[in-house]
């Protein structure tokens, strides 16, 4: 009888701590081998040490289950459970990050911080209210204009087919009453879509041109910031919630910890990719003051089509007030 209640108190407890573990499968566009699928690599394994083998990371790499919409919706689904995403991800589920969708607003990096110190609870408890944690945001990199044809001016770039995000119809007609020429596509359709002339122009960080191979085509760059894009980690809230409080809070040290180390590498990272891919044929252009001002009128000019259509008024209003109140 003894022998009978011991084999069933083992079972219990292997059961009991199966159950506890948990397996987060995550998403993101990051190709297999870049520096960003390997700090994502290097998370779950740091997760695993730490929590004794009951959190363990899942990663799907390089768009394999779609676009970022695409694991937003999965997510929501429970197919998935995080993602690796950037802004455009992040807006699908909080528009609160459409703040930094503003072109030419932010030149340098004190500017990001400053935005993200303001918009601290927007960003992080307005994620977490449409049931995602958000674990990480940081700037991946400036985001600059590559195309097929040389790109100096606001007149230049209509000449050109743009790369915009499939499903962002907002952003495709801004663009559209803008006199501009938008080809939504998906970002794992990218590649095709330029090798097939679909699309010859788009905005992108030094990072992923080269990543892509999308400099091959669009080999012209304009060395102007044109925005910054942000990235971020997001688990849904209902399997975050079945992590201890201890697992978590060590997950998340682990979290910091890497996304540190990856602002400071990230900081060369771009120059290094511009370096490499000019010696594969990348010309950059230097524009004016002349031609710099031209696309500040420009982007100035679509301020009303952008207020309340590609981003929320309130939220357009509040990151262009904050940067006027800028120190």
């Amino acid at each position: 009888m003894n022998k009978k209640y011991l084999i069933l108190a083992i079972l219990v407890i292997t059961q009991l701590a199966f159950a506890r573990k948990t397996i987060i499968k995550m998403a993101t566009l990051a190709p297999e081998g870049t520096d960003w699928h390997g700090m994502l690599l290097e998370m779950g394994q740091e997760w695993k040490k730490a929590t004794n083998g009951r959190v363990r990371l899942r990663l799907y790499p390089g768009g394999v289950v779609g676009d970022e919409r695409d694991m937003v919706r999965k997510m929501r689904i429970g197919q998935i459970h995080s993602a690796a995403i950037s802004t455009e991800g992040l807006y699908e589920i909080n528009p609160n990050f459409a703040a930094f969708y503003v072109p030419m607003l932010f030149q340098d990096l004190d500017d990001i911080e400053y935005v993200t110190e303001k918009l601290n609870t927007e960003l992080y408890q307005g994620t977490n209210e449409k049931g995602f944690q958000l674990l990480y945001l940081v700037d991946v990199g400036w985001a600059y204009w590559f195309g097929k044809k040389p790109i100096y001016t606001p007149s230049d770039l209509k000449t050109h087919k743009l790369f915009t995000w499939a499903g962002d119809y907002a952003w495709a007609e801004v663009w559209r009453k803008a006199g501009y020429n938008p080809v939504p596509l998906a970002m794992t359709d990218l590649l095709s879509g330029l090798q097939t002339g679909l699309i010859d122009a788009l905005s992108t960080i030094p990072l992923y041109a080269l990543a892509q191979q999308s400099f091959g085509i669009t080999n012209h760059m304009l060395d102007m910031k044109w925005g910054i894009l942000m990235a971020g980690i997001v688990v849904d809230n209902k399997t975050w919630s079945r992590i201890s409080k201890k697992d978590q809070k060590a997950m998340q040290i682990i979290v910091n910890t890497i996304r540190d180390k990856h602002i400071e590498k990230n900081r060369d990272a771009a120059q290094e990719a511009l370096n490499v891919m000019q010696e594969h044929g990348l010309e950059i252009h230097k524009p004016t003051e002349m031609q710099v001002q031209s696309w500040k009128n420009e982007v100035e000019s679509m301020y009303p089509l952008l207020r309340g259509q590609a981003i929320e008024e309130n939220i357009f209003d509040k990151v262009i007030q904050i940067m006027k109140e800028k120190p």
